[in-house]
């Protein structure tokens, strides 16, 4: 049976703040560390020795090349080398493919092996500020295993941002986004607040709302962005809250309830961006109660969706 075998419905791990791991390990050293990703931006591990690797010229060092799985034609990512490691020719003959789905995104992620599917609560997901990384850091988060070892849950943004950047959004198409958009007073005078972990979705949506000179605090989670709010005297003045549903701490979804169930904060529009779009989670996200939801990739067109919230809810 599949690791990736019976497990359970996204929408209700997250709006349970849980979340469902894919660990895998990138190499058979005996020092290599555990990587994870969540279940639901995966689709199948398959035997790279199965399947032949066709090269692409001029391609980005990390693209090796496209396999066909199915008809379709899939760029495989070297992991690894990303991650500074290098396979042995023994490796790569034992490696396998993880298929994944980032926004509709079909690639595939070179890894030695999949190990074994967990559940985790948010708040078992640990910001990598613990260890004093950098903003290019590859790691996004991390938790640990039942045997005491750290798994590191990788900036898979940053990854397609690095290697196939065509895939990702296109800020300067925010600044046509903008052209026929009436910015409401509230939202020129305010703040706009952000929960978003990936550094590399944060450094988007920056340069959206730079773009369209409008100011913004963003939050490396949920629970940050919660106390924020609910520190302030005034949080009526808050224009709009847009969160990440996958995050350490707080997930988006909590984060979205937690807004909704509060009267002080009942009214204010609510912005989902995230990567993870299946038609469950957006459904889920209207239910409890949020005003919008974004495809990461399409985040460009996110201020005609906040202005959009904000007139619904007369919050001019």
């Amino acid at each position: 049976m599949s690791v990736l075998d019976n497990v359970d419905a996204s929408t209700n791990l997250a709006k349970n703040n849980e979340v469902q791991l894919l660990v895998f390990r990138v190499s058979d050293n005996p020092d290599s560390a555990y990587y994870a990703i969540n279940v639901f931006k995966t689709r199948e591990v398959v035997e790279s020795k199965n399947h032949y690797l066709t090269q692409i010229p001029s391609a980005h060092p990390l693209l090796e090349g496209t396999i066909t799985l199915r008809g379709i034609q899939i760029p495989i990512l070297n992991l690894p080398a990303w991650l500074h490691i290098t396979l042995t020719k023994d490796e790569i003959k034992k490696s396998n493919i993880l298929i994944c789905d980032f926004n509709g995104i079909i690639i595939g992620l070179r890894i030695m092996s999949a190990y074994r599917v967990i559940k985790k609560n948010w708040n078992e997901m640990h910001a990598p500020d613990s260890y004093r990384v950098g903003d290019d850091n590859v790691v996004i988060n991390d938790t640990r295993l039942e045997d005491g070892n750290m798994c590191l849950i990788l900036d898979y943004e940053k990854l397609l941002a690095d290697v196939v950047p065509q895939a990702m959004v296109d800020v300067n198409e925010g600044k046509r986004a903008l052209q026929e958009v009436e910015i409401p007073a509230k939202l020129k005078k305010g703040t706009i607040l952000v929960a978003e972990d990936s550094k590399t979705a944060q450094k988007h949506l920056m340069q959206i709302f730079d773009n369209a000179s409008l100011k913004y605090k963003i939050f490396n989670n949920g629970k940050l962005l919660l106390e924020y709010i609910f520190s302030r005297e005034d949080p009526t003045a808050i224009p709009v809250v847009i969160t990440d549903i996958e995050m350490p701490e707080v997930s988006g979804f909590t984060v979205v309830k937690e807004l909704r169930a509060d009267p002080r904060t009942s009214k204010i529009p609510l912005i989902v961006n995230s990567s993870m779009t299946g038609e469950n989670n957006k459904r889920e996200a209207t239910t409890l109660g949020a005003d919008g939801f974004i495809d990461k990739t399409k985040s460009h067109n996110i201020i005609p969706l906040i202005v959009q919230a904000m007139n619904e809810r007369g919050h001019l």
